[in-house]
């Protein structure tokens, strides 16, 4: 009997060993692969040979695999190109030869200037009594203008978000306050930096003058620096797209939409000039056809990350299931089986930003990157990979 082409490699987020959800989970998640970064290196030091392969050494004990780095941060300083940005570049380069020297061919990066991924709710209540990651836009504005108040903070925000922001701050206990302002500055998963209100304030000013063109062209010239060296040591980019995809707090945003792809790959044309598609980030815009962009850029993808959002009508959203939500995951899904057939080459995957669920509530873990809620996530996610893998081979 015939058995499906397996499209995926099931992989699983790890922060290293200070991560309080253990490698164990990961493996009886069902993940052969582990997506890690050196998080205790400084932003844009070297990697060393030796502690990239500690990290392996450290996955090899659990029976796990580094299949890709998440990620290879870039420092302010490149997407300024300002300062120290040579340095930083040069550093990066290094880095790259020295992760290809111990055989890890995928790197994941975003280029966000001073905020990475941003929520403004750790623990919105879900109807069954878990929690998720939340987005609202009105409390965004709240701390914009309110809380930061930054200059001319009102011209960034519609107008009836900017007049719910009034309401609602005034309701607003300062323990609520204090919470949104540590939500939003002091670092999710991932993120490389914190900050207090007084040096977030300094970071903004530093991008008074830029332009989201201006942060384009410092990416493409990054890029062009260091996707020849990439190619030439067998290791494939993927760009993480804004998250939100969208400019907030004044800051530019160039890789939120299908437009900005398109002019990314086509400045840069090299196959290790790739994407991570993050079904969640691109889909927090109603206006991203998710299917067009795996259509237009299959060629990019190689890297997944599979989490779904519910977007709600001001704009806000939260973290759904993840195949339910508003994105039309069992489609995607599909269309990325086919994907990898056409390659005949799998793809890595990950489930991303898991509610908190059954012994989650009771245990301190990463916002996002609970046990359970991934657990859940991974099942759903591979049920359904399992289900249509097994359709195809039939038609």
């Amino acid at each position: 009997m015939h058995t499906p082409f397996n499209p995926f490699i099931y992989t699983w987020r790890w922060f290293g060993p200070k991560d309080p959800v253990d490698l164990s989970i990961a493996r009886q998640a069902g993940a052969t692969g582990i997506v890690t970064a050196l998080h205790h290196l400084p932003n844009g030091s070297i990697w060393p040979i030796e502690e990239i392969r500690k990290r392996q050494a450290e996955l090899v004990a659990h029976n796990l695999t580094w299949s890709v780095v998440e990620s290879v941060p870039i420092h302010e300083d490149i997407k300024l190109r300002r300062g120290n940005w040579e340095k930083y570049t040069s550093n990066y380069i290094i880095t790259l030869h020295n992760l290809a020297a111990c055989g890890i061919a995928t790197v994941c990066y975003n280029f966000m200037p001073v905020l990475d991924w941003t929520r403004t709710d750790l623990s919105f209540q879900l109807p069954h009594g878990g929690t998720a990651l939340r987005f609202d836009r009105t409390d965004l504005a709240i701390f914009d203008g309110f809380l930061l108040k930054r200059p001319d903070a009102e011209a960034d925000h519609p107008s009836d978000i900017w007049a719910n922001a009034q309401l609602r701050v005034e309701s607003m206990s300062d323990a609520q306050k204090d919470t949104l302002i540590k939500t939003l500055i002091a670092g999710l998963p991932g993120a490389e930096e914190s900050y207090t209100l007084d040096t977030f304030r300094q970071h903004l000013e530093a991008y008074k003058e830029i332009q989201p063109e201006d942060l384009r062209q410092n990416m493409y010239a990054f890029l062009e620096a260091v996707v020849p060296v990439a190619q030439e040591v067998g290791i494939k980019l993927t760009i993480h797209p804004d998250d939100p995809p969208f400019s907030l707090l004044g800051l530019p945003r160039v890789v939120s939409t299908l437009p900005d792809l398109a002019a990314l790959f086509h400045r840069i044309p090299s196959p290790s000039n790739g994407l991570c598609y993050c079904v969640g980030s691109l889909g927090a815009r109603s206006d991203n056809d998710l299917l067009d962009i795996i259509h237009q850029f299959s060629d990019r993808i190689h890297f997944l990350h599979l989490r779904n959002v519910q977007l709600e009508p001001d704009g806000s959203f939260y973290e759904a299931d993840h195949i339910g939500g508003s994105a039309n995951m069992v489609a995607i899904i599909d269309a990325l089986i086919r994907l990898t057939q056409n390659r005949n080459k799998p793809i890595p995957l990950r489930p991303d930003h898991g509610h908190r669920l059954a012994s989650d509530l009771n245990v301190q873990t990463n916002p996002g990157y609970t046990a359970v809620g991934r657990l859940k996530g991974l099942a759903e996610i591979r049920g359904v990979a399992e289900t249509l893998s097994w359709k195809m081979l039939n038609e």
